[in-house]
């Protein structure tokens, strides 16, 4: 193990909680326990530099899903279910701006804006057919109709003349929100060890054997908030689901200001000051990007730029200035994986691409699991 007596006495003794994973959830729970067990020894590891997998690689979206996906979820889930889906994001994002305040997160409620490509005036019909019972159903969430049409204000181009928007989402500050949560945190006298890779786990009657690529230790519970690389760890329905990204560089210009969606929310951009963010093409080849390895594919990267060119910034010049990936956690069902697997063993994964809505909420539920 190569460990001095100093560091495995202060670091790796005694150790009450440990937690895997320094994403949203894996840090919301270990501030909840440590409410709930102020003396408590607790220790979160992280495979990463930074929080490894969505948390610092996501887009910044604080949505609650476009009126395609919630109709989308109603085949394969009940009202209810669909309700409740949608008041769990909605309280997370409260929970997340509550914790940390809007100005440390950058918190800024534009509206999302769902946008129909031409073509696809099928889904538009539906959509807007369906507007007042989706606004009645999630009404109990909101307390007012969340949707309404809006025109092409933005002038888009090759899409139809309106878009049918959310009052409600906005837009945050990832690395902000997550150097925050970080700070409170340890400030809350949390342990972080970063570089760690957990490697796998034995569970005894009274302790958990936890075996990194560094050294092995011993723990009252395990809390495991990898999300997308649960699967390494977890015998549960996890399936991690690559996210691909592009930023360009300072736009002279850019009008567009907001959170917007299309094709169901696999294509998704917003403004990050004067540039423009925009991901997804995970279903141009569902299979390849059904991995746990960053990077990006020459199919979806030309997408996002033949979408941008032509539909979003037409006749505006712009460069990419980075291109990103993070890992997702899906399953067919949308609801978190919120369990205790054994007396010593819980998990809170499986956030289905909703991660910085529901995130913050999964790891209090995981904490009240013990």
């Amino acid at each position: 193990m190569n460990l001095s007596y100093w560091e495995y006495n202060t670091w790796l003794s005694n150790v009450d909680f440990t937690i895997v994973g320094s994403g949203i959830t894996g840090l919301s729970c270990a501030l909840h326990l440590k409410k709930r067990f102020p003396k408590a020894k607790i220790i979160v590891l992280e495979k990463g530099t930074f929080p490894q997998g969505a948390s610092t690689k996501n887009a910044g979206f604080a949505c609650f899903g476009s009126i395609s996906e919630i109709l989308d979820d109603l085949r394969h889930h009940t009202e209810e279910e669909v309700r409740e889906l949608v008041k769990k994001r909605w309280e997370g994002i409260r929970l997340l701006r509550r914790s940390l305040g809007d100005a440390s997160i950058d918190y800024q409620r534009h509206g999302g804006h769902e946008l129909f490509p031409r073509g696809n005036s099928v889904t538009y019909e539906l959509c807007l057919n369906k507007l007042d019972y989706v606004n009645g159903l999630l009404h109990p969430v909101f307390k007012a109709n969340a949707f309404s049409v809006r025109p092409n204000s933005y002038r888009f181009k090759q899409v139809g003349e309106n878009y049918i928007s959310h009052a409600y989402e906005g837009q945050i500050d990832t690395g902000k929100m997550m150097m925050a949560l970080l700070g409170r945190v340890q400030k809350a006298g949390v342990t972080i060890l970063n570089s760690v890779d957990v490697e796998a786990f034995d569970d005894h009657v009274h302790f958990v054997a936890v075996k990194t690529d560094r050294f092995e230790f011993k723990t009252k519970k395990l809390i495991l908030a990898t999300n997308g690389f649960a699967g390494r760890l977890l015998n549960e329905e996890v399936r991690p689901a690559r996210a691909q990204v592009l930023l360009t560089k300072p736009i002279k210009g850019l009008h567009v200001k907001g959170t917007f969606h299309f094709d169901k929310g696999f294509y998704y951009f917003r403004n990050v000051h004067d540039r423009l963010l925009f991901g997804g093409g995970r279903n141009l080849d569902f299979k390849a990007e059904e991995t746990t390895a960053f990077g990006q594919t020459e199919r979806v990267q030309a997408r996002l730029e033949q979408l941008l060119k032509e539909m979003i910034l037409p006749g505006l010049p712009f460069e990419i200035e980075r291109r990103w990936s993070g890992i997702m956690g899906m399953g067919d069902q949308k609801r978190p994986l919120v369990k205790q697997l054994s007396d010593g063993v819980f998990c809170g994964v499986r956030l289905g691409g909703m991660g910085i809505a529901i995130g913050s909420q999964v790891g209090k539920e995981t904490a009240d699991l013990i």
